[in-house]
């Protein structure tokens, strides 16, 4: 287990939360999942949903470790160290640094970001490099660590813009603009996917918008806003009705052919 061991309370700032080494390495630093809800200020249960939501993108032993989950040693180290809650607690997630900086993503609010600065800095890289003696090199990558944040909240944010806006040409060169923040190159990306509205379906397949809609709600077709998945995406449009932009799914091709063979189960 990389001789994973507790090593009491850790305080940074206003920030408390149990210190945990090894489970990734020796003298890795790591978090419980339980201590990141806590200081996040959100029920555990929510950060658990948005892990096991996006549990694929988290790689067993170098991004997360699930106590209750894997060996037996893991098991133990847990009902030791008593972070087990309850007989019906289904997880005990500890997070590396890694898989820390990959919640952040999901979570993606300025909030984690900064907390995420403090915790780098003072906890997962500052012991290390005082033990050395190398103090220039906390500085450079508190630096870095703060250039990287920040770009990536930038690109975060051209990003949602980009899914925002019904011109196309726009969302391509703010998709382009976020490219060019995370990595200093700036391509235009080339739209190959074509979209259909509920309108374009309904006038191909001789039925209603309406109908549409239903086919598209029962077989779930629709990712939660302001989401996209292999059969469409959200998308903002101006309302015929009033000046307001409502909240539009765009069908792919895979979700038109979806639709025209559940219409073709219910002919």
């Amino acid at each position: 287990m990389n001789d994973l061991k507790v090593i009491g309370k850790e305080h940074i700032g206003k920030i408390e939360f149990t210190g945990i080494e090894g489970g990734f390495g020796k003298n890795k630093k790591a978090m419980l999942v339980k201590d990141i809800a806590q200081i996040h200020n959100q029920p555990l249960s929510e950060i658990n949903r948005r892990i096991n939501d996006n549990r694929s993108r988290f790689k067993n032993n170098i991004d997360i470790i699930d106590f209750l989950n894997g060996s037996e040693p893991f098991r133990k180290f847990a009902e030791d160290n008593d972070l087990i809650g309850s007989n019906r607690t289904q997880h005990v997630y500890l997070l590396s640094e890694r898989g820390y900086a990959k919640l952040l993503k999901i979570l993606d609010d300025d909030k984690a970001w900064d907390i995420y600065d403090q915790l780098v800095d003072n906890y997962f890289n500052m012991r290390v490099a005082i033990k050395n003696n190398e103090p220039s090199l906390v500085q450079q990558r508190r630096l870095s660590i703060m250039e990287e944040n920040a770009a990536t909240r930038k690109a975060n944010m051209l990003y949602k813009l980009a899914m925002a806006t019904t011109s196309e040409s726009s969302k391509q060169a703010l998709i382009a603009k976020g490219a060019e923040v995370l990595t200093g190159e700036m391509e235009i990306p080339i739209l190959k996917e074509k979209y259909y509205s509920a309108g374009e379906i309904a006038k191909e397949l001789n039925i209603s918008g309406k109908k549409v809609g239903m086919i598209a709600n029962e077989l779930g077709l629709k990712a939660e806003q302001p989401g996209q998945n292999e059969y469409g995406r959200w998308a903002n449009s101006k309302s015929k009705y009033s000046d307001k932009e409502v909240p539009q799914w765009l069908y792919t091709e895979k979700g038109l052919r979806a639709i025209k063979k559940e219409l073709k189960t219910i002919a």
